[in-house]
Formats: structure tokens, C-alpha cells, sequence
């Protein structure tokens, strides 16, 4: 059974930086296996063949159950593991990231390595936009004209998606719930409606909501390194 909430990648994005000449090209994109994993990094490897290394990292699972990191021939600990350690900072599941260095001609040093992949692939990662995974019920009512004014303003206020609305002699709205927020949810309509709320609850749905930059989940990092 999937968890009520998780953070996961929308598409794949790409970024481009540029330290002392070098080019550190970052591409990230959901993956739902590790062999999808693995397809992608070899995808990379190919458009840039000429490259000097194509770093990775991926994470499979919403408890990160597969975890896999390479350097490509940097010096150990200041590639792969740094974007690794973003992936888990940014708390992102079931994504890969290759971040593909065009060397310059000048040595960036160990601290100057970590801080360049590191940034390349929080720009990777934000290209392909960040989206919260969620599970949601559908949930249908009915309720007086007189009440739609407070339920609308309740829906609003506390960021529920509103999947349908039918007027008729009363108004019937179907609106997306987080699992999570079910029970919450109907002891609010109960007390905004006096106790005349007599919700259809439907079966759970996948649903994905953008996160802005800064919004995070809480949660333990696990680690791993090939």
C-alpha cells in the first residue's frame, strides 16, 4: 500500500551551470524502477558521450528501498554523494539525477567539486518540477444554497480541489480530500452545516499537487552507494 504522502518529481528538467569553465549539465526525471533507473543514466551517456563524466544518482521507492550512487571517475565522495545527499535533502522518491561535467582546464578541488554537483543537481531537480504525491477520496454532498457562501470559503481557506459542482434545487460539490485529512475534514462540514452533511465517499485516487520551493516533508534519510 502506498504511504498517505510522499514528494516525487513531475517530468524530466534539465540545468545548466558553469564553474570555472567546466559545464555541469543536470538532468533529473521521474523513475519508477531501478531498471527505469538505469535506462535513463545509460540515455544520458549517450547524448553526452563526449562528456568527462556523467555522474548519478537515483532512489527507488517511497522508503528508499534502492538507493545506487557513482562518481564516474571524480574524485570518490564529490559526486555522486553530493547529489545523492540533495535528492535526500529535497526528501524526493523515485527519481534519478545525471549531472554531466564538461571539464574547463581548471581544478575545482574536493570542496569546489561537492558544492558544483550539489548545486546542479537542486537546479536538475527544480527544473523537472517537485510535486506532492497524495492519496485523495472523492467526496460528494448536498447542502442549501444558504451555506454555500461558508462551505466555498472553508474549501478555499483550507486548499481543497473542487472536482465538480451541480446546481439544482440544492448544490451538490464533489470535492478531492487527502486521505489523510477525511475524518478533519467531515467534523468541520458537520459543524458548518449544523449537523446536515451527509457526505458520499468515494474510493481512494492518486492525486499531485505542485510544491513551491522551500516546502519539504519531514522523514529519516536512509543511505546506500554503489
Amino acid at each position: 500500500m502506498m504511504a498517505r504522502e510522499y514528494l516525487a518529481l513531475r517530468d524530466e528538467g534539465r540545468a545548466e551551470l558553469i564553474v570555472k569553465k567546466s559545464r555541469f549539465i543536470a538532468t533529473a526525471r521521474p523513475v519508477d524502477s531501478e531498471d527505469a533507473a538505469r535506462d535513463f543514466i545509460d540515455s544520458i551517456r549517450k547524448e553526452f558521450w563526449d562528456a568527462t563524466h556523467n555522474v548519478y544518482a537515483f532512489t527507488v521507492g517511497e522508503n528508499d528501498e534502492v538507493v545506487r550512487s557513482s562518481d564516474d571517475g571524480e574524485p570518490a565522495g564529490t559526486a555522486g554523494r553530493p547529489v545523492l545527499e540533495v535528492i535526500r535533502r529535497e526528501k524526493i522518491k523515485y527519481c534519478a539525477v545525471v549531472v554531466t561535467r564538461y571539464f574547463g582546464g581548471t581544478l575545482l578541488g574536493a570542496g569546489g567539486l561537492v558544492r558544483a554537483y550539489s548545486s546542479a543537481a537542486r537546479d536538475g531537480l527544480h527544473a523537472a518540477g517537485i510535486v506532492r504525491v497524495r492519496l485523495l477520496q472523492k467526496v460528494r454532498f448536498v447542502i442549501d444554497y444558504v451555506a454555500l457562501g461558508r462551505v466555498q470559503n472553508y474549501l478555499a481557506e483550507a486548499g481543497y480541489e473542487m472536482d465538480d459542482v451541480e446546481y439544482a434545487d440544492r448544490v451538490a460539490m464533489t470535492v478531492m480530500v487527502p486521505s489523510s485529512e477525511l475524518d478533519l475534514f467531515e467534523a468541520r462540514m458537520m459543524d458548518l452545516l449544523a449537523g446536515d452533511f451527509n457526505p458520499e465517499v468515494g474510493e481512494e485516487v492518486v492525486g499531485f499537487a505542485d510544491v513551491k520551493e522551500g516546502e519539504g516533508l519531514g522523514g529519516e534519510d536512509g543511505t546506500g552507494e554503489e
